[in-house]
């Protein structure tokens, strides 16, 4: 093995550091087998139920009429994560792109969004009209409210009570951290933060950017009291198969409402077609669970390499798993370029080119993504990524197999090693 790792650039000094890691994480990595085990029969138990057969991997075109399969995923979807509705589209490019359909669904000029949980990921910053852009929120008369978090990255419950008020028409809460180091949210804070909400306010949306979060636990926020569900399924639910596309699972009332701007006013749910992509979503959302907790394996692996060198890391090597995203400080630009060279060189698309930072469109300052991957973009495939500014954060999450994302890390060691940025 360690001959293999040798041909694949990793030196034995550093395939023996990681080896001792690994040792040490096995009783970890079967809590992982065991979550991933129930989820894999929850999909299965809805797929039975729903009684997918070859028929509904057929394709359909222009207006999507009476799409089988289309219609029978949605419903796997809803019952996975028991909700009345869900719709689950190739139209839809991004989570981004889903949590816009979302709030632009569902919400009129006069309305205020809310964000209790600080500021929302870079990309819905222009959604909102935060930072100005054509078409935004705010050009539609959508006033937008956030409460920052506490220090030690919860909720202030105190200032979120002072700024529901009427015109709340919708609270959005991110589980994910993003590009930030505070804590993801596990479902039972998410679920608490909801029940306050609504003792506030009965009649307010609650909804979830669920994107890194499919199948990291047990339940999911929708069975914890949120009205909207949703992701993207270039990462977790679509298990690495799906091409593109995006999620919105919910109350029935609010997924149809999301439908009409998904498509147009009238047409909603009705229209849409799925162009070849029903087998590749089925067969993704089938593996999902499982291919979720190679990404979960990965991520706590990067946190015990990188701790046991001094970086900080959130979460900590200890602290339960809500998302398989793991942020790690560098602290040094030359540190975010090597690791995230060192994940680009582990990757089976493009290993021989090296990223660079550029001006992406939705962030405010240079950002480098490292992604060697099937499906352009795709985060639970092997990635990395990082805006160019102190503190030099990098963001690690993926891989198809907990032997790929441990492959990536231990490249990403290299990487820092052969620059004398580490010393093992």
């Amino acid at each position: 093995m360690k001959e293999i790792y040798q041909q694949l650039g990793i030196s034995p000094e550093v395939y023996e550091f990681g080896q001792q890691v690994e040792e040490e994480l096995k009783p970890r990595f079967w809590e992982f087998d065991r979550t991933a085990e129930y989820n894999q029969m929850k999909v299965l138990l809805a797929m039975r139920k729903n009684r997918v057969s070859a028929a509904c991997f057929g394709s359909s075109s222009g207006y999507g009429y009476d799409d089988l399969g289309r219609e029978t995923l949605e419903k796997v979807y809803a019952d996975t994560f028991h909700t009345e509705a869900c719709v689950v589209r190739p139209q839809i490019t991004c989570g981004t792109h889903a949590l816009a359909v979302a709030l632009f669904g569902n919400l009129r000029p006069g309305d205020e969004l809310l964000s209790p949980a600080g500021k929302p990921y870079d990309t819905l910053e222009e959604v909102i009209g935060i930072r100005p852009s054509d078409g935004s929120l705010a050009e539609y008369g959508i006033r937008y409210r956030q409460v920052d978090l506490l220090p030690d990255g919860t909720f202030d419950y105190e200032k979120i009570r002072g700024a529901v008020n009427e015109r709340t028409r919708l609270v959005t809460i991110q589980r994910s951290k993003g590009y930030q180091t505070r804590p993801s949210f596990s479902v039972k804070q998410i679920g608490e933060l909801i029940a306050f909400v609504k003792s506030l306010k009965p009649d307010v949306i609650c909804m979830v950017d669920n994107c890194y979060g499919e199948f990291v636990d047990r339940v999911e926020p929708s069975d914890v009291g949120a009205d909207m569900t949703v992701g993207s399924l270039i990462k977790n639910p679509g298990g690495g198969l799906a091409p593109v596309g995006g999620y919105i699972a919910g109350t029935r009332e609010c997924v149809e409402r999301a439908s009409h701007r998904m498509t147009c006013p009238g047409l909603g749910m009705e229209v849409g077609p799925t162009l070849g992509v029903n087998q590749s979503f089925f067969q993704g959302f089938f593996l999902a669970p499982m291919v979720t907790k190679g990404a979960l394996k990965s991520a706590v692996f990067a946190a015990n390499i990188y701790e046991r060198l001094g970086f900080p890391v959130v979460p900590d090597s200890t602290e339960p798993r809500q998302d398989i995203i793991q942020a790690v400080t560098l602290g040094t630009p030359e540190g975010l370029l090597a690791f995230c060279k060192g994940i680009q060189a582990a990757a089976p698309v493009d290993s021989y080119v090296d990223p660079e930072p550029w001006d992406m469109p939705g962030y405010d300052s240079p950002v480098i993504m490292a992604a060697g991957a099937f499906v352009q973009g795709s985060s639970i495939e092997l990635s990395a990524d990082g805006p160019m500014k102190p503190p030099y954060n990098v963001y690690f999450q993926g891989g198809l197999t907990w032997e790929h994302g441990k492959y990536g890390i231990l490249m990403s060691l290299q990487k820092l090693l052969d620059k004398k940025l580490v010393t093992l």
